[in-house]
């Protein structure tokens, strides 16, 4: 595990000095926070390259999160679709049931070193704020997560979660009261207190270097999977890989590990939600434009003002105006094929994985699912699709019982 992590020096090209994936990222906020974004990046920087800190790390992926996550060759659902054969990276079985533990962990212990008190995040889905209240209280710090209201009510076994590990969940009460105003909020409370609170920013958004920094940490997904997959499959590389995009945290910790290799497709999946009318879905770089938002330069929905424009996905953690980044530049340098999932094909591909593989995925995974299922059938038999499976659906039971359940003969 040591030496899989020091393999993620290999992704260090970008950005630059600045924070700068081509014209994206940066830092725009004002000049008392960026002092602290600029010890936030010295630190950093000292850190992911002190043997001590990557043991640590190491040793915590390996023990406490149960790393390596495994490759699966979804045999059942790729006989059944024909076409190109389908596997899937297990990070649903991390501890937490997410990748998100992968930076949380990393976010803490840089915060702990740094002698911070506090931890404070936004979450949407609250895979991210579940992440980040165990890795509180792993090492012994206060934790706040702000959460919006709907997501409160849709997610509610993920907020019991959080409050048993010790973490006070801050209800968000304005606008949409979803992931955008999630963040606004945690922002504001940063701002009051820079100084003994750490922001761990929740995805490869934000500021310089949270964009680096989430995806540093999240590479190991796709430095680990590079590996199992070329073990499964006589030393080859997948022909397609598939990830959600909201953010973008999962999907750039397995695309990292591939993008110098052209023979290999890269699909990046956003949610079209309900159509694609203002404030029925939250395909950013499919229907976005470049704009600021929460101090750093990416695609945005926004209005002719620069406003961030409402957004809305079945998925809560994908609801969010903005994308990473480093995204944005995969765009325009299109390395990268950002296409749609509606909220009817994600919920579909939620009950098909279930039923046919036996793996409850989380919505926001479901929709990179979906995406599998559509491109199988058009692909020959010898291709293959790397899923990343990016978290398990125990949160989102409920709430697709409520809303679906009778649509897939559930008795409820």
């Amino acid at each position: 595990m040591i030496e899989l992590l020091k393999r993620r020096a290999e992704f260090y090209e970008f950005p630059d000095d600045r924070g700068y994936f081509g014209e994206y990222g940066g830092s725009f906020i004002p000049e008392q926070l960026q002092k602290i974004m600029d010890e936030i990046t010295v630190e950093y920087l000292k850190i992911r390259e002190d043997e001590s800190y990557i043991k640590e790390l190491a040793e915590l992926y390996q023990y406490f999160v149960g790393r390596p996550s495994p490759v699966y060759y979804a045999k059942n659902l790729s006989k059944k679709l024909g076409g190109a054969q389908i596997y899937l990276k297990r990070e649903d079985l991390n501890h937490t049931g997410a990748h998100k533990i992968n930076h949380t962990l990393g976010e803490a212990l840089l915060a702990k070193k740094m002698g911070k008190k506090k931890l404070i995040a936004e979450t949407g889905a609250g895979q991210h704020g579940v992440a980040l209240a165990t890795a509180a209280a792993l090492v012994g710090l206060e934790c706040d997560i702000y959460m919006g209201e709907v997501d409160i009510a849709k997610e509610h076994p993920n907020v019991v979660r959080m409050e048993i590990l010790g973490a006070r969940v801050v209800p968000v009460s304005f606008g949409l009261k979803t992931l955008k105003e999630a963040v606004d909020a945690a922002f504001e409370a940063y701002l009051k207190d820079p100084v003994t609170q750490f922001y761990a920013i929740g995805s490869v958004v934000g500021p310089h270097p949270f964009p680096m920094m989430v995806r540093d940490f999240q590479s190991i997904v796709g430095i680990e999977a590079k590996e199992q997959f070329a073990a499964l499959n006589d030393g080859k590389l997948p022909d397609n890989l598939v990830a959600c995009v909201g953010g973008g945290s999962n999907a750039m910790g397995l695309f990292s590990a591939f993008l110098k290799d052209e023979s290999v497709k890269i699909y990046g999946v956003e949610p079209s939600g309900r159509g694609f009318k203002d404030g029925d879905h939250a395909a950013t770089l499919s229907k976005g434009t470049p704009g600021i938002l929460h101090g750093f330069k990416s695609y945005l929905l926004q209005d002719e003002k620069g406003e961030p424009l409402p957004v809305y996905s079945v998925a809560s953690g994908l609801d969010y105006p903005g994308v990473g980044p480093q995204h944005s530049y995969l765009k325009d340098s299109k390395r990268v094929n950002y296409v749609t999932i509606s909220d009817q094909e994600a919920i579909a591909a939620f009950f098909e994985l279930s039923r046919t593989e036996g793996i409850i995925p989380a919505i926001e995974s479901s929709h990179a699912v979906a995406q599998a299922i559509k491109l199988a059938p058009q692909l020959p038999v010898t291709e293959t699709i790397l899923v990343n499976l990016s978290g398990r659906g125990d949160k989102d039971i409920d709430f697709v019982v409520k809303h679906y359940g009778k649509q897939y003969g559930l008795n409820y």
